[in-house]
């Protein structure tokens, strides 16, 4: 090797700096030659194979010979030695001995072979440095694109410097004289066309046009070399972005609707707030666009969430909403006949089912209403999105699609929109792909971009999920309306995310009533004096001849023709509907009025038949060769222990309700944090084998062969989006079970808003009942102030029944009671009782939220279980349950009640067993706190008229439940007896963080409860 190393090594040409330390020989001196530097052979000596072993030696001495005198050796070997020296590598520099009759090559052929290199070189280079240009429009072009309408660029790209255009070339070592050199094309780009090489020239012409116009492409981020070509191609190829003529002209008719219906609601109600579509008229064509496309590819309901900028807009002329309910919406002596409150027009929703024009085929279009707190509605839709498709039995997403409106200051602000894009690929959450719009103002109220956010875009967050983003010119309809349909023909082949980032302005405030030249003077400069998109568009198209100005004056006359005809008709209404702009019906489950068919609730117990069969399945693994863990092979064996006794625990009286309804066709969807095992460990509803990866087993879905089916999901750690998703998907469907489980009770104060705006006060805003149930585990366990309380006294003081009037006792007063309420707030204290309320939910006539504080220690406590005759048909919820014991024996020998709820009871009655006044004091327990059973706490403080009334609570004094019931138990009484207090005093904390402290605290309110002297002679 060492040979061989020094062979090569004196082959190749001297460098510079070599030859001018090495004697220079002259060409006069006989035997002798000038050797000139040549550029060192980049070959490999590995690729030339005659270079090792043995053969070195021959040719080290051959070279040798001919260094010598070129006469010593063959001609061969002097041509070879000749090329090496020129440049040409070894392996290359062999020549064929020449013919007898043919001519000797000379070293004018040599040096033509060697000059011939560096341009081939060079060529690689040029060719290498184009197709980097290539990709340099590809990944960076948005960067220099003209998306601005008002040309103030409001994108903070200064960190990343775009070296694109026909000035930069130098950067990529070309120069002038390459730009009419023609170059081939990569495989990476469609710029060409048919043509496979272009000039430099056109290369950077028809980059800029596809890249740098009024279009901004972000997808290079893509991990996906498929979906990267598919959008290379639908934006690079030539021509394809052009619209034809009555692409053209449709799109006129929609901008002049969207544009004409604005300018109306200006002029009749110029002092309103609308919160107006001005700037950014070009998104209802953009909506229909999307919607089109999307129809024409199968999709046949369309479910969409936007914030209130455009919603009047998009209400009268995608959703196609009348007119006149529109206009009458701003009459203030309307009257309102629907129960609740109603809302503000630019907050309601809608559906509506019609024939799209474009494709032929009927679509369904529901608008969800939403509160003013923006992205909160994305995961409803989201979730009402997955029902539909659940329901439809569309698996793929190829016939229900969502489509999500978003304003740039909120979709980089808000953190739900981070939490539902990361929905968006889970197995139980994906809608197969969600449209985004962003309704870019380059404003957020009064706040610039550069205070808004950290990113360059406010579209950034989408990139998490590698959703492309298609940036545009909003004052451009044309390439607006071209983006839709690439945004909707990706979502319709890939099934993913799409964000369409419309770049536009708000050419009024905030709202119309909102001064902006206090915050943005030169921004609102530069508006006032910009032309309005509709009639740039119209001019180009006349100046095209698509249009004549004629034709144009028509189409807007025509227009405002029909806003006028329903603004008369507006007048006429003297009612205003709120059900009119009901965004989920429920065909069939109410009367044609809206109104429940009955109010009546059947028994919610069930057969022992029945109750066998689902405890033998819930205790098997319905499996071949499925191996679980040890220890749930014990719970398993406990289960069937159970049911041979007739007994159940939490956990088998979950089962047996989720159980007996999936028999009964009810689907049950059951979602939330770690739910498929539990929290706590109690409930397995998915098996695990231990030797196999991924298998699992549900056996709650091998009940029967005609069952409902049985969801039940891990989520994401997400509590804003998940349950937001949950509460839309119980919309779609009255007869379905949807539950939320929180990791922990505390845990659902992350999803406050969802639990303020949508679940407590919707129905009383949008007339829009929902049967949703959230579970929160609740409990002090002496486990610190995290975990402890699920804050009851949050869910209690939004309740909205009044403590100072006690209810008329009709006929079928506890269903009626249920129906006027906002929500229903219970904490069951046995297995049989929480089965009960939640197989009710289903049976009643209508639906309201339902919100459940569940145990943590009674889970497996010994005396927290239920017999099955509490669970057998003509059983039935027990909304109070009164003492069984020696108290109710003899009421007048009581000397006092203890009120209580949850898992206080059992701390109770071991306190008074150990205490020897089970005669003396009557425990009773409030299972359903809200609606408050006024008539059942009655007869009990009517039984007891003797006796102290006190409420116990292991919660603090100014937590839980003291102060929600207190004055309803002295409504009860007619305010003529106190309502003691039992329980931990005020605090900030819901919990003590030291264990001893803990314990400390249960027994000194355990000895004020106790105590029957305690509060002698207090008033």
């Amino acid at each position: 090797m060492h040979r061989l190393r020094t062979t090569v090594a004196r082959l190749r040409p001297l460098t510079a700096a070599q030859a001018a330390l090495k004697p220079r020989l002259s060409a006069e001196e006989p035997g002798f030659r000038t050797f000139r530097p040549a550029r060192r052979p980049s070959a490999s000596v590995a690729a030339e194979p005659f270079l090792n072993g043995t053969s070195s030696n021959y040719v080290e001495e051959m070279y040798d010979a001919w260094m010598e005198n070129p006469r010593n050796v063959h001609k061969s070997w002097d041509i070879f030695f000749r090329n090496v020296n020129a440049g040409a590598p070894p392996g290359l520099a062999y020549q064929s001995p020449p013919a007898l009759s043919g001519t000797t090559p000379g070293r004018a052929d040599v040096q033509m072979a060697a000059a011939a290199r560096p341009d081939v070189e060079k060529l690689v280079k040029d060719h290498l440095a184009v197709q980097s240009l290539i990709r340099e429009y590809q990944v960076r072009g948005h960067h220099v694109a003209k998306l601005d309408p008002l040309g103030i660029g409001c994108v903070d790209l200064d960190d990343a410097p775009c070296a694109v255009g026909f000035q930069k070339v130098g950067s990529y070592g070309l120069s002038e004289s390459d730009m009419d050199k023609m170059f081939r094309l990569p495989a990476t780009t469609f710029i060409g066309g048919t043509d496979g090489a272009l000039p430099l020239r056109e290369i950077i012409h028809r980059l800029e046009t596809a890249y740098c116009q009024h279009i901004g492409v972000e997808f290079m981020f893509i991990n996906d070399v498929d979906k990267c070509q598919w959008i290379r191609q639908k934006f690079e190829t030539p021509g394809l972005m052009r619209l034809g003529l009555e692409e053209k002209r449709t799109l006129l008719a929609r901008m002049i609707r969207s544009t004409r219906f604005e300018e109306f609601l200006h002029r009749k109600w110029s002092s309103e707030k609308r919160f107006g579509l001005e700037g950014c008229e070009s998104l209802v064509p953009a909506l229909k666009t999307i919607i089109d496309v999307s129809s024409q590819s199968g999709v046949d309901n369309v479910v969409i969430g936007m914030p209130h900028r455009g919603r009047l807009n998009v209400l009268a002329n995608v959703i196609r909403k009348e007119l006149e309910q529109i206009f009458c919406q701003f009459e203030s002596k309307l009257e309102a006949t629907d129960e609740g409150s109603g809302d503000v027009k630019y907050h309601l929703g809608m559906y509506h089912r019609r024939t799209n024009r474009v494709s032929g085929r009927q679509i369904t279009m529901s608008l969800m209403a939403n509160p003013s707190h923006l992205e909160a509605v994305d995961p409803v839709v989201q979730g009402k999105t997955k029902a539909e498709q659940f329901y439809s039995g569309d698996t793929e997403g190829k016939r229900v699609m969502s489509i999500l409106l978003h304003g740039d200051a909120a979709f980089a602000g808000q953190g739900v929109v981070y939490e539902t894009f990361h929905l968006s690929d889970l197995p139980s959450y994906t809608t197969h792909g969600t449209v985004h719009v962003v309704v870019n103002n380059q404003i957020g109220f009064t706040t610039d971009p550069r205070m808004a956010r950290s990113s360059a875009y406010p579209t950034d967050v989408a990139r998490v999920v590698n959703a492309p983003v298609f940036h545009v010119n909003a004052d451009d309809p044309e390439a607006v309306a071209y983006v839709c349909q690439v945004a909707a023909q990706w979502r319709n082949t890939f099934y993913k995310d799409v964000v369409v980032d419309l770049v536009c302005y708000r050419r009024n405030g905030h709202n119309e009533m909102d001064e902006p030249m206090f915050t943005q003077p030169l921004m609102y400069k530069k508006i006032k004096k910009q032309k309005g998109v509709l009639k740039k568009f119209a001019e180009k198209l006349v100046a095209e001849g698509v249009v004549t100005p004629q034709e144009y004056e028509e189409e807007v006359a025509q227009y405002d023709k029909i806003c006028e005809e329903a603004y008369t008709r507006s007048k006429d209404e003297k009612i205003l509907h709120i059900k009119h702009w009901l965004d989920s019906p429920w065909p069939g489950f109410f009367t044609l009025e809206g109104q429940p068919k009955c109010m009546r609730c059947p028994s919610t117990g069930i057969k022992e038949e029945a109750l066998l069969h689902i405890g033998n399945v819930a205790a098997s693994v319905p499996e071949r060769d499925f191996t679980i863990h040890g220890g749930l092979s014990r719970i398993l064996k406990g289960r069937a222990d159970m049911v041979s006794r007739r007994v159940c625990d939490w956990a088998l009286g979950e089962y047996m309700a989720f159980g007996s309804l999936l028999k009964e066709g009810i689907h049950v969807r059951l979602s939330g944090q770690d739910v498929e095992r539990g929290t706590f460990s109690h409930r397995h509803h998915v098996l695990h084998d231990q030797n196999v990866d991924k298998r699992i087993c549900v056996p709650m879905n091998r009940l029967s062969a005609d069952q409902a089916p049985y969801t039940v999901c891990n989520s994401s750690l997400s509590e804003y989006g998940v349950l937001g998703f949950e509460l839309g998907f119980a919309m779609a469907n009255p007869n379905a079970l949807v539950l939320w489980e929180a990791q922990f009770g505390d845990f659902h104060n992350t999803a406050q808003c969802i639990i303020d705006q949508f679940i407590s006060s919707g129905q009383a805003k949008w007339v829009r009942q929902n049967g949703i149930v959230l579970l929160l585990p609740h409990g002090m366990e002496g486990l610190g102030p995290e975990h402890s309380s699920a804050r009851p006294e949050r869910f209690l003081q939004m309740c909205n029944d009044d403590p100072d009037v006690f209810p008329t006792l009709i006929e079928d007063f506890e269903v009626r009671q249920l129906y006027d309420c906002n929500w229903i707030v219970v904490n069951c204290s046995t297995p049989a009782n929480y089965f009960h309320v939640l197989r009710r939910q289903i049976l009643l006539p209508f639906r309201k939220p339902l919100v459940i504080f569940t145990p943590k220690s009674l889970l497996r406590h010994p005396e927290a279980k239920s017999g099955f005759d509490d669970m057998l048909p003509g059983s039935h919820f027990l909304r109070l349950i009164p003492d069984d014991g020696p108290a109710a024996a003899g009421p007048e020998q009581v000397k006092r009640v203890v009120f209580c709820c949850g898992k206080i009871y059992y701390e109770l009655i071991r306190e008074r067993k150990d205490r020897g006044m089970d005669d003396s004091v009557a425990v009773i327990r409030v299972e359903q706190v809200s609606p408050f059973p006024f008539d059942l706490v009655k007869v009990e403080t009517d039984r007891y008229m003797n006796a102290d009334l006190l409420w116990c609570q292991e919660e603090h004094k100014n937590q839980g439940y003291y102060n929600y019931v207190r004055p309803r138990i002295r409504t009860t009484t007619g305010r003529t007896r106190p309502v003691w207090y039992a329980g931990r005093g005020s605090a900030a904390a819901p919990a003590t963080g030291n264990k001893q402290t803990h314990l400390m605290e249960l027994q000194l309110f355990l000895e004020t409860a106790f105590n029957l002297e305690g509060f002698s002679g207090r008033l």
